[in-house]
């Protein structure tokens, strides 16, 4: 199909349903088919009435899967490249009215006036420079589940973290099942934003800072999460700071929840 020359080059390989395949000859093979079958049987299938979330949505490979389920999708993306191949992917599989696209970065999600039944979050964490504000920023957007996957370390051997420890017991540290996250400051495999590679504690661990629990392990890398409801409430990061960082209004915040605050003050004053 002449069309698929013309939007390339293409990283996702989608099996189109005229029995065409938009990148057949992918170095990694019939991707991301392969990572979808570790997954598919770990999501519901049926989605009708599901607000998704497509973080990195590229050519929408998972936004298609997802549509087909009958969940409604947000896919967003940086690469207006990649946005112009998923809508032209959505319309040969007649779900462009179940597939919305956005140009926007993750960090951009904080603003969005609305929260997500299931978000999408695979192949982008490493490639960010700030990946815990990605995630604190998910937390808050999330109802239910989360499908994570990170590029990591070597080692699969989490360990029990301890609720406190002394300034000066830092050789614990070192050990190989410390959560911990290399930082890769020039390239890997030639991408310059390759950032950040962490161990199976690092990412259980930020994961559960964030107001999320592990609920499956269907593949190398891959986390099926849901949202932990008594965890968001007590997240170790302040307030002030996300909003900050995502450029809103932390000042007018702290107002309101003091406003609030003492309303339910003088309204339970008054029952009494």
């Amino acid at each position: 199909m002449k069309e698929i020359e013309q939007l390339g080059p293409w990283f996702h390989n989608i099996h189109l349903p005229n029995g065409e395949q938009t990148a057949p000859n992918h170095f990694l093979g019939d991707f991301p088919s392969f990572k979808w079958k570790e997954l598919e049987n770990f999501i519901p299938a049926d989605l009708t009435g599901w607000e998704v979330l497509d973080i990195g949505c590229n050519a929408g490979f998972y936004s298609i899967e997802l549509a087909k389920r009958g969940a409604n999708v947000l896919g967003i993306d940086v690469d207006p490249h990649y946005l112009r191949q998923a809508e032209w992917v959505a319309k040969q599989f007649g779900l462009e009215d179940k597939i919305e696209l956005k140009q926007m970065q993750v960090y951009d999600v904080a603003r969005l006036d609305r929260q997500f039944d299931l978000i999408w979050y695979m192949g982008v964490l490493y490639h960010l420079r700030y990946p815990l504000l990605s995630l604190d920023i998910l937390s808050q957007k999330a109802r239910n589940l989360m499908v994570f996957q990170t590029l990591s370390m070597p080692g699969d051997a989490p360990q029990e973290v301890p609720e406190d420890f002394g300034i000066n017991d830092r050789e614990r540290m070192k050990e190989d099942s410390w959560p911990k996250m290399a930082f890769i400051e020039k390239k890997m495999a030639g991408d310059i934003t390759n950032w950040w590679a962490p161990n199976q504690a690092c990412i259980e661990g930020m994961l559960r800072s964030c107001g999320f629990k592990v609920k499956e392990r269907p593949g190398h890398e891959l986390y099926v999460l849901e949202v932990d409801a008594a965890q968001r409430q007590n997240q170790q990061w302040n307030q002030s700071e996300l909003l900050s960082a995502t450029g809103q209004d932390w000042q007018e915040a702290v107002k309101e929840k003091v406003a609030e605050k003492n309303l339910y003050m003088v309204s339970d004053h008054g029952k009494k």
